[in-house]
This record gives C-alpha cells, structure tokens and sequence, in this order.
C-alpha cells in the first residue's frame, strides 16, 4: 500500500511539474515574442513588415531604419536628455527617499505613525492635474528639467518599502549600541544602515531609473522646448507621425511611409536597450530586497 501510495505521489508530482513548465513555457513565449518580433521588424524591409511577412526572422536584413535615427540629431538630442534626466533624478530620489525612510522607521521618533497616516493618504488623493501644474508654474519650474524630478523626488509606495526594509532587517539593537557608544544619527546611516542596505538601495535604483527613463506625460505637460524633449517623447512622435519629416529627411517622399514603418521599431530597441543593460547589475538583489521589504508594515 505504502509503494502504490509513493508511487501514485510521484505520478501527481511528475503530472504538477509538466503543467507548470508547460504553463512556465507559455508565458515565456507570450512575453519574448513581442520582443523578438520587434527587433526582427527593426531589420527587415518595410515593405515585408506592412506585408506581415515578419514573422519571427528579419525578411530581407536592412540596416537602413538604425541608419536613419543614427544620423538624427531629435533622437540623439532626446538620448542625451534622457539619461541626464535619469541619472539626477535617481541620485534625488534615493537621498530623499533614503532621508525619509530612515527616520520613519526608527521606533524612538515621536508621532511616527501620525506622520506615515498622512504620508500613505498621498497614495490615494492628491491635487489633481490642474493644482500640480499651477503649483509647479508658480515655483518657476516649467520648461525646466526639474519639474520632471522635483513633484517627484519621493514616491510613496517605494519609501514604505525602503522603510519597512529598514525596519525588518536591521535589527534595533544594532543601532541602540552604536548609539550608546557614541555613534551620531548620521554616522549611524552612512556607516552601519547604508552599507547593509544594498538590496534594497539596488531596488529604489532600478524602480526609480525605469520610471524617469519610460517617462513622458510630465515632459508633455511642462516641456516647451524641444530641445529639452527626453527620448520618450521623441519616440511618442515618431510614433504618432508616420511621416515625420525630421525623421526622414534623407529618403524620398515614396519611400516615407514605409521607412517610419521600420524607424518606429528601431527607436523603440535603442531607448529600452539602457534598463536592458541596467536590469542584470541590479537582478541579483531585485528580489531579496523586495520581498524583504514587504514583510511587515
């Protein structure tokens, strides 16, 4: 009885494991495909594109869409602008983040919870479109870089985490004997919160990067100049105008149509290739730190 009975476990095991791998299989194909398809179309004709010749393969390799945005000077302009956007937003974001979690999630500072009560509301009412952009035009902010990273420079949600990460996993004990033998607070977070803290540090930086690198509607809202455009809102265009003349000034008016078909695709592999390059430094701590940090509230 007992070897039918571990015999028949193995059978339902074998049977669970096929359904999820089949289940694992098809969810990593409804996801890479996508993917795939999008940097075929990048290198294909776009004629076999249009066609649906493009199936998996590039149709009749090209290099003509990558040549086309390397030669111009709104996508490049775009680029640049966003990786400073990016890289001062995230620097921000991770100070100001890191200087509110800490505090909130030390048990000695009075009217804590009161505090976080308020800090939390903000994930569910806030001001509302207009009043933002009154309030950002009234501080002097509009068409400038800042007001993409100052409205901003502290999500809710990520400093809950960062501060339920402080609180979980490094114990208050710690932090009480570094006090007692004379550690100042500041001492205390550079030299003994911080440096335990890189799982979750990785965590805010892949969370905050992503959102300025994908961000567009603020720039569409408070950007003016467009040489101040970040590389989404270059790529909004491009794909919003089919026949974008500043795109592809370089080729005949018979062949725009079917070259933007192609660029759009182009562009869309150039502004992702950043955070696919950025993803595998961070992937290592990604999940340790987020499941650490939600825990406990």
């Amino acid at each position: 009885m007992k070897e039918q009975a571990l015999k028949n476990r193995k059978s339902d095991e074998k049977l669970f494991d096929t359904v999820v791998n089949i289940i694992a299989a098809l969810l990593v194909i409804v996801v890479l495909y996508p993917l795939i398809f999008i940097v075929s179309a990048s290198f294909s004709d776009p004629a076999a594109v249009l066609n649906g010749e493009v199936v998996l393969l590039p149709k009749h390799f090209t290099l003509a869409a990558y040549e086309n945005v390397f030669q111009n000077k709104q996508i490049w302009n775009g680029y640049g602008n966003s990786i400073v956007y990016t890289l001062v937003g995230t620097a921000i974001n991770l100070i100001m983040t890191t200087l509110a979690a800490y505090p909130l999630s030390r048990p000695d500072l009075p009217g804590r919870g009161g505090i976080m009560f308020l800090i939390t509301l903000t994930m569910f009412f806030s001001g509302g479109l207009i009043p933002t952009y009154l309030l950002v035009k009234s501080l002097g902010m509009v068409n400038t870089m800042w007001a993409l990273i100052i409205p901003g420079a502290i999500a809710t949600y990520n400093l809950i985490v960062m501060r339920t990460y402080f609180q979980s996993s490094i114990p208050w004990e710690i932090q009480e004997a570094a006090l007692i033998d004379g550690c100042s607070n500041w001492k205390l977070l550079t030299h003994i919160i911080l440096p335990l803290s890189k799982p979750i540090l990785a965590v805010m930086v892949l969370f905050y990067a992503v959102g300025h690198w994908n961000s567009f509607f603020n720039a569409l809202i408070y950007i003016r100049n467009k040489d101040m455009y970040p590389l989404q809102l270059v790529l909004r265009e491009v794909l919003m105008v089919s026949q974008d003349d500043a795109v592809v000034s370089n080729v005949g008016l018979e062949n725009k149509v079917l070259l933007a078909e192609s660029i759009k695709y182009a562009v869309i592999i150039i502004s992702s290739l950043p955070v696919l390059v950025l993803y595998p430094f961070v992937q290592k701590h990604f999940v340790k730190g987020v499941m650490i940090g939600s825990l406990k509230g």
